[in-house]
């Protein structure tokens, strides 16, 4: 996919994160005592830039949603910092987050269990309005419907309950929801897996022209790397709650750094190849983030011929390689210059 105009552009990003951390502590016996942690994000860090997509892939567990979650202080970190459009998110007071959250938003990956089933579509969407002192009273009716609209909805529909409308149609309202404060930034959390195919790609569709028209910038969150070549502009590939490849889509695709995100990719398709890469099977299970591998996470699993006693004692870094893409793999060579050299 190519780049929009202005999607990473260099210039401060609108969104910073920083060796972010999320810890969940096992308690046990009678007095509830610490016993360990869940370390489902662990040190991640990525930048996204105005009207960019930035895809956050990899398998279920890996900390995708908790990284997003995290973001938004849906749940807060251990460690690590959030910068959005040059603030600390981390920081912020009360009436500071509630600003805060008229610019970011989110749209949930199960539509129906995120919808009150208590209230009509019109009550939810006015209710929100209300609460940020954005329209009230004939002047939110109106808005409502504008944002139904704006979403392939009718304005009759407002008055309708969520189990009346279908799997797609109750995504298209969860998105409306997150449009109704006009925000800047939307983290998209699987928004598209519990829809049929058809409805994905109308689905897609739609946040792609909303992103046009509304100068959003979204994290796309996504285990579906078919999706991702249709709406990202660049990838993360997250693997046991480390970020282990960073890059352009297209790149990412045409030619993966880090052994797991090449393991991914050859079960993958590529429409103008006609044909899968050859399919790389991965042998033993993703590791308990309780207890994670010493060194690269990724090395009881990993197929690199090369391994050796750095990958299991180092953690590697997020090192920058070729054409901008950053790699967390020792065994990674750096590319050579002009005169053959490895720069």
């Amino acid at each position: 996919m190519s780049v929009r105009p202005g999607a990473g552009e260099l210039g401060q990003p609108l969104l910073t994160v920083e060796n972010l951390v999320k810890h969940f502590p096992i308690r046990a016996g009678v007095f509830a005592r610490t016993v360990g942690f869940v370390r489902a994000v662990d040190g991640v860090s990525f930048e996204i830039q105005r009207g960019e997509t930035l895809a956050l892939v990899g398998e279920s567990g890996s900390g995708k949603s908790t990284t997003a979650l995290t973001i938004l202080r849906l749940l807060e970190p251990t460690a690590g910092r959030v910068v959005f459009d040059g603030r600390d998110a981390l920081k912020l007071d009360r009436p500071e987050l509630k600003r805060l959250r008229r610019r970011v938003q989110i749209i949930f990956q199960d539509p129906f269990g995120s919808l009150n089933p208590r209230m009509t579509v019109g009550g939810m969407l006015r209710e929100i309005l209300s609460v940020h002192d954005l329209a009230h009273g004939a002047a939110a009716q109106k808005r409502v419907a504008e944002l139904l609209e704006a979403v392939g909805l009718h304005a009759e529909d407002s008055i309708r309950y969520p189990h009346e409308f279908s799997g797609g149609q109750r995504q298209r309202i969860g998105i409306a929801r997150a449009l109704a404060v006009e925000p800047e930034f939307i983290v998209a959390d699987e928004p598209v897996s519990a829809l049929d195919v058809s409805v994905q790609a109308q689905v897609l569709n739609l946040l792609a022209d909303l992103q046009k028209r509304l100068d959003l910038t979204y994290l796309f969150i996504t285990h579906d790397l078919s999706v991702v070549r249709h709406i990202a502009d660049r990838v993360a590939v997250m693997y046991l709650g480390r970020v282990v490849e960073l890059g352009d889509c297209d790149s990412l695709f045409s030619k993966p750094l880090h052994p797991y995100t090449q393991a991914l990719l050859s079960a993958v398709t590529v429409p103008e190849r006609g044909a899968a890469r050859k399919r790389i099977i991965l042998t033993g299970d993703v590791a308990s983030s309780v207890s994670p591998p010493s060194g690269c996470p990724f090395h009881p699993r990993c197929p690199h011929p090369d391994k050796d006693e750095i990958c299991r004692t180092e953690p590697p870094s997020l090192a920058l390689h070729e054409a901008g893409a950053r790699a967390a793999c020792h065994k990674i060579r750096p590319p050579e210059d002009g005169s053959g050299r490895k720069s």
